[in-house]
């Protein structure tokens, strides 16, 4: 699924990423790197082939995409360094993308830590009249591309099935990207007149209203 922003072509992947084409740049929400490891260390029954997805998927749709730019929209680790974080810096040293990372409340690792992988940490990126940031913003002037929320929408048949889906959530000034994580929730979107729902099933993003 691609859409047109401002003129930009924008290629949203079923693993919930998208790829601005023109920037060559692959925009990433809310990996949460390291929360299973910490359900795990309190005792909850996460498998531990559960943590391999994040870097299965990572390694994925880099393999698909290509990007000379890796821009993570936010949230990249849960928490504090655990074992998750020598993960990713194999990872990172595998892969030849620049890597930025857009800083999310959730990002309290030592930007020291991250300098020593040569990826930059900002609070926010313009780039053109887009504005790249973890948290919802309005700008006038800029369309708002962001994270954050882990937008799902709620699908429901004829003989009360309910599907629960992640999406992305377009409204006429702002882009939401879905939590790439495993195991991060979602929280149930309730679109107004022109917004746009784009959910993910399994093998597409199909688009919903």
């Amino acid at each position: 699924m691609t859409i047109k922003i401002n003129d930009n072509n924008f290629e949203f992947h079923p693993c919930g990423t998208a790829f601005w084409q023109e920037q060559e740049m692959l925009l990433i929400s809310d990996v949460h790197l390291g929360k299973i490891s910490h359900f795990r260390k309190f005792g909850s029954a996460v498998p531990h082939k559960a943590i391999r997805k994040n870097f299965e998927e990572l390694d994925a749709v880099v393999d698909h995409f290509q990007p000379q730019k890796i821009c993570f929209l936010g949230d990249l680790f849960h928490s504090t360094i655990n074992s998750e974080w020598n993960l990713f810096e194999n990872w990172k040293n595998l892969i030849s993308s620049e890597v930025m990372l857009i800083a999310g409340n959730h990002d309290v690792i030592s930007p020291l830590k991250y300098e020593t992988l040569k990826i930059d940490i900002v609070q926010k990126l313009k780039i053109g009249d887009f504005l790249l940031t973890h948290h919802p913003e309005e700008n006038e002037g800029f369309f708002n591309i962001c994270g954050h929320i882990h937008p799902g929408f709620t699908l429901r048949g004829k003989g009360r099935q309910v599907l629960k889906l992640r999406c992305f959530y377009k409204s006429p000034q702002q882009l939401i990207l879905p939590a790439f994580g495993e195991f991060t929730g979602n929280y149930m979107m309730q679109p107004e007149k022109e917004d746009q729902i784009f959910a993910i099933t399994k093998n597409e993003v199909i688009l919903i209203e």
